[in-house]
């Protein structure tokens, strides 16, 4: 393969969370890997400017990171002559290794000559692996081309290391000097593992692929040789255990991210616009200067703001910046605590381009427990890719060191990580502190919190983890089953789907200012985001209806008694009175995977009624 052949397509976000380094991409014809970050053209992902997030994001990675940066994509389509624009992208590499013919089964690895690969320009989505001269399954058939597909089963451990599967010494049961071409056969209709089988032409051995999993897996297979596909190198010594992972499977990729919300970090509006454009500003050295560089912004709508203010102000905003007099804006790594200031403040910003907000009255039913809402007319969030996982999945990641391993992006320390922004709308809602503070001393309360601690408490257990870390307390279960119940159920009425609608839960105890909060947001790719179907279900008489109408489907579910008498301690689980049919969401929409979700804190179930934050009383009342 050519150093630049397209053989697909993928939106930019995906490069984020579904198909960033070290994940594969399985496309019509091919098996991809996407290679680390140090193989991109840096100068052409498109740097973006957030101090909070970049500030969190050298917490983990280190100081040496230096921007976030979107993944290059093309501006255009060109139908005619192949341009150096058709060739921007990210690099990938075939991967798996092996092939497979589908019609005469010889598994073997692509770049032994025996596979051919069929480039397409035009199409390059049709890109394809040939067998050459291929006879068929019994040799007897006339030579001529046939297709060569991805072998579609590999080994992957949890420290991150991702290889192909070792055909030859499962077939031979161990290491051998047999040199016998491999053939891949089926033994029955059905795909299941069982009817797979594996033949060596040389020596005659068989093995059925079922031996490769569970417990046979962990006998049947060698020791993690440390690879890294996407880097192209391998570690001394892995002490984990090869898995068998399916090419497409879920668990072989698992992005390890941070998120934050862009909130003004000054108090001067005319000093956080520069401070946002200061790439445009820094060189300017007069009024001039910078009249002609505000012109040019306007122009093309690169600084959203910027002609609200007078050319004098602007070069005022920035001298003081150039000679120091600005304080930095960024003076802490903690993403949720400056936006919680930005949501609760009594005077929220009404006109920053990136956070347009109004204060309305909380649902007249649920004035006791609400004591605001906030609509967010227009809102950006940024999101960083820090790393990835195999096999398990990262929820705990930020809270242990324990967990997982998080592999990197790139060979060595990254000075940059690929991230992407967008645009949309969301509603802010507060809840009463001394509400709050008086529901969690209730002996009910309570024990709700000693039963998801226990369930807590077992399933990290089970994973070798502290089981006493990582737990986000009874205040931050109430509130995410809220936040789970009213996202399904303005997916009902707002006209997007459940998928594309988020959540923040803000749900700190810990500091000077506590916290009870959720945000339920809609974001888009696009530079226009969404359309003001949320905001508008956030005012009084709307919220009211849907909270009512949460509340009223959560006090029964399909799936009671089942649901409603779940034990997380009997079965290591992270929730308690929660399932399908009543509270979980998508796992785009949810911020911990669905974990740590309990209706009975919100209102009465069926096996218990004394936990409830709703009095019955008040959300029934006409």
């Amino acid at each position: 393969m050519s150093d630049k052949t397209p053989v697909g397509e993928v939106r930019p976000s995906q490069l984020l969370w579904t198909y960033g380094p070290g994940a594969l991409i399985d496309l019509p014809n091919l098996s991809v890997v996407t290679l680390g970050i140090d193989r991109w053209e840096k100068e052409r992902c498109t740097p973006i400017k957030e101090a909070r997030l970049l500030s969190a994001v050298r917490r983990v990675l280190g100081a040496q990171v230096d921007s976030l940066r979107m993944p290059p994509f093309r501006v255009s389509e060109n139908m005619g002559k192949r341009t150096a624009e058709d060739y921007i992208g990210v690099p990938v590499r075939p991967f798996p290794r092996w092939l497979r013919c589908v019609k005469c089964g010889l598994l073997s690895e692509y770049d032994i000559g025996l596979f051919k690969l069929k480039e397409s320009y035009h199409r390059p989505e049709s890109t394809r692996f040939v067998h050459k001269d291929c006879k068929g399954s019994r040799g007897d058939q006339p030579a001529r081309d046939a297709d060569a597909v991805p072998a579609r089963f590999l080994v992957a451990c949890r420290n991150g290391h991702l290889d192909d599967f070792p055909w030859h010494y499962f077939v031979h049961r161990g290491t051998s000097d047999c040199k016998g071409t491999l053939r891949f056969f089926e033994s029955g209709a059905s795909l299941q593992t069982e009817n797979l089988w594996i033949k060596c032409d040389g020596c005659g051995a068989a093995r059925n692929m079922a031996h490769a999993f569970g417990r046979l897996g962990q006998e049947n297979l060698p020791a993690c040789r440390g690879r890294h596909a996407h880097l192209d190198t391998y570690d001394e010594k892995c002490e984990e255990d090869a898995r068998a992972v399916l090419l497409g499977a879920t668990n072989s990729w698992f992005p390890v991210t941070l998120s934050a919300l862009a909130i003004p970090l000054a108090d001067d509006p005319v000093a956080q616009l520069v401070d946002d454009g200061w790439k445009y500003f820094e060189s300017k050295e007069s009024v001039e200067q910078t009249a002609m560089v505000v012109e040019t912004l306007v122009l093309a709508g690169l600084l959203p703001g910027v002609e609200r203010y007078a050319i004098e102000q602007i070069w005022n905003a920035i001298e003081k910046k150039r000679s120091g007099c600005v304080a930095e804006t960024v003076t802490e790594a903690d993403i949720k605590e400056p936006e919680w200031r930005v949501l609760t403040d009594p005077n929220p910003p009404t006109d920053y381009p990136h956070f347009m907000s109004t204060p309305v009255e909380p649902p007249e039913k649920y004035k006791s427990h609400v004591s605001g809402v906030l609509l967010l007319k227009r809102l950006r969030e940024v999101n960083a890719l820090l790393g990835f996982t195999r096999v398990e999945a990262p929820e705990e990641a930020e809270s242990s060191d324990e967990s997982a391993p998080m592999a990197s992006l790139g060979k060595g320390r990254p000075e940059w990580v690929p991230a992407n922004q967008v645009h949309g709308e969301g509603i802010f809602i507060r809840f009463e502190e001394s509400m709050m503070e008086a529901w969690e001393t209730r002996p009910g309360v309570q024990a709700a919190d000693r039963r998801l601690f226990d369930g807590h408490r077992g399933w990290r257990n089970s994973r070798k983890l502290d089981p006493n870390d990582g737990y986000p307390g009874v205040r931050y279960a109430m509130l995410h089953t809220l936040s789970h119940l009213l996202i399904r159920e303005l997916a009902l009425d707002c006209g997007y789907n459940a998928a594309s609608i988020r959540e923040r839960i803000y749900a700190d105890v810990e500091g000077e200012n506590p916290q009870a909060g959720i945000l339920i947001y809609t974001a888009a790719a696009d530079s226009d985001g969404t359309l003001g179907g949320l905001v508008e279900l956030g005012k009084p008489e709307r919220l009211g209806e849907l909270l009512e109408q949460a509340l009223d489907r959560a006090r029964v579910c399909s799936s009671d008694p089942l649901c409603s008498e779940h034990d997380p301690k009997k079965d290591r689980s992270l929730h308690s009175a929660a399932c399908h049919a009543c509270s979980f969401v998508s796992e785009t929409s949810c911020e911990k995977g669905n974990r740590y979700l309990d209706r009975s804190l919100l209102v009465p179930t069926l096996d218990r009624a004394d936990a409830a934050f709703f009095d019955p009383s008040v959300s029934s009342a006409s």
